[in-house]
């Protein structure tokens, strides 16, 4: 009797750490919503489309499956490079998706998922097109000169002051005009991703991403969704959608859309 009673308790004392376990999956169920953090402004990941109001972009479909699959809407909740870590620790998203880098800084205080567009991303820079012949190396950014503009917060930033201590580093808090900044001649250079680069070069003739097929030394990586730590049951299941698009084509045909993946071809 002494046996199953200790047994019962044991049950009991579990319970409540199974249900907190479960507790993001059953609040985004019972709301309807899922809450989804995003800076919009990072192309191809996630950009708010200002002429539609809508979020573009791989992550942006890749919030929609995630979403369709609980039977709930997306709830967009805006948040920056700068804020992300303390927004995402502060509970005011269930689920960051914009393009964010895993890496082990994020990991340690934070959960992160399954990789997604490996071997897709890489530091390189954005520059005008005339200007394409001058930059081949660090050592030709690395120059009092040149006039490098970095959204602050992000990998980019993180790059750009541990690498380049002798140009002008300039600070633009929004990402998304960068480029424009670039074309307009305001600055020289935009350390970005090879994705951010190249889909820019085909929205804007003026810019040219002439470092795009080499990533600078030790910068390539992947993309995932970020989440709180502590609840397995939500991790387990955005590695399992993601699995599951890995297994039926569709994350694939997402990285052909949208990162240049070129298409696998079988014999």
């Amino acid at each position: 009797m002494k046996k199953f009673c200790l047994m019962i308790f044991a049950v009991l004392i579990l319970l409540p750490i199974a249900r907190l376990e479960a507790g993001r999956l059953e609040d985004i169920s019972a709301r309807g919503t899922i809450r989804i953090g995003t800076t919009g402004d990072y192309i191809p990941m996630s950009y708010l489309n200002p002429a539609t109001g809508q979020y573009e972009g791989f992550d942006a479909e890749l919030s929609e499956i995630i979403a369709d699959s609980l039977g709930v809407k997306i709830e967009y909740v805006p948040t920056t490079w700068p804020t992300l870590t303390a927004d995402m620790l502060a509970g005011k998203f269930d689920i960051a998706l914009c393009g964010i880098s895993r890496n082990f800084a994020r990991a340690k205080t934070m959960a992160m998922s399954d990789a997604y567009g490996e071997g897709l991303f890489g530091k390189t820079i954005l520059c005008r097109k005339a200007d394409a012949k001058k930059f081949k190396t660090v050592a030709d950014l690395n120059k009092p000169d040149v006039r490098i503009m970095i959204n602050p917060g992000g990998t980019n930033e993180k790059f750009a002051r541990a690498n380049l201590p002798n140009a002008q580093l300039i600070v633009n808090d929004a990402n998304a005009e960068i480029p424009l900044e670039i074309a307009a001649g305001n600055a020289d250079i935009m350390i970005t991703e090879t994705v951010e680069a190249v889909s820019w070069v085909k929205r804007e003739p003026k810019l040219a991403a002439p470092l795009v097929t080499e990533p600078f030394a030790g910068t390539r990586h992947s993309c995932g969704a970020l989440m709180q730590k502590g609840d397995q049951e939500f991790l387990n299941y955005i590695n399992f959608v993601l699995a599951e698009l890995r297994m039926d084509g569709r994350l694939e045909q997402l990285e052909i859309k949208y990162l240049g993946r070129k298409p696998h071809v079988t014999k």
